[in-house]
């Protein structure tokens, strides 16, 4: 596990490592057709371009990696760490403000509450009854649009489809063309690949589809073929028996 320094910043002040905006941004990207992994050196690279070489020199730290290492990263406060999510998406940001809000309330109940104290007892009890009453409100927003997605991400026993060529020691391309070739999937007006409903009723393809997430254009939800177990078994056995992918 990776072990942050905290170094000069204010234990009172709420602040966000480089190595979770990362985090924050990988997990953003893990819906998209071709999700590329950020590294965190490209992160530390942009962060001078986007916040200015003399102010991002404030928010330097560093971390200590599982090897015992001793390496760079930055340290941001609420306003900093907002920014840089920006840079990626108006999305992220949200979560990041969200996150960070979320982490100063708690920080403003931890400094103040004096369990001894009946008025501070009561307060906690009112700031509980109203995050449930937020939270049963986001539910009943949230419901009917997770009851009209096709499916919501269950990634248990499935495989993407670069994933699975790697374990049928096949080309991706190659695997791609013999899903096409046995109508188990084809490529829409816009070459993404889709499955056939017939494959998703055999329980051969599983299809992830992300939460709805909001842009410019309104809100969009992605998806992404998978193959199950069951779909890989039987093409490695195709292959087996010399069946040509």
């Amino acid at each position: 596990m990776n072990m942050l320094t905290q170094e000069n910043f204010n234990i009172n002040e709420v602040t966000m490592s480089s190595l979770e905006l990362v985090d924050y941004i990988n997990e953003s990207r893990k819906f998209d057709e071709k999700p590329v992994q950020l590294r965190h050196a490209d992160f530390m690279a942009k962060v001078p371009k986007v916040l200015g070489g003399e102010l991002s020199e404030k928010f330097r730290s560093v971390y200590t990696d599982t090897t015992g290492r001793t390496l760079p990263c930055y340290r941001f406060p609420k306003r900093e760490a907002c920014l840089m999510a920006m840079s990626y998406s108006y999305e992220l940001q949200a979560q990041v403000f969200d996150r960070m809000t979320a982490m100063e309330e708690a920080l403003k109940a931890k400094n103040s509450f004096d369990i001894t104290n009946p008025a501070h007892l009561l307060q906690a009890i009112e700031v509980q009854a109203k995050l449930n009453i937020e939270l049963t409100q986001k539910v009943a927003v949230l419901e009917p649009k997770a009851k009209g997605l096709d499916r919501i991400a269950d990634c248990t026993n499935v495989l993407g489809i670069r994933e699975s060529a790697k374990v049928l020691k096949i080309g991706q391309n190659q695997l791609v063309q013999y899903l096409i070739d046995h109508k188990v999937v084809y490529r829409d007006q816009h070459g993404k690949i889709q499955a056939y409903q017939k494959s998703i009723d055999q329980k051969l393809i599983h299809v992830v589809t992300s939460a709805p997430r909001l842009f410019e254009s309104g809100e969009k939800v992605f998806t992404q073929v998978k193959l199950t177990q069951k779909l890989i078994t039987r093409i490695a056995k195709w292959l087996e028996q010399g069946v040509a992918a």
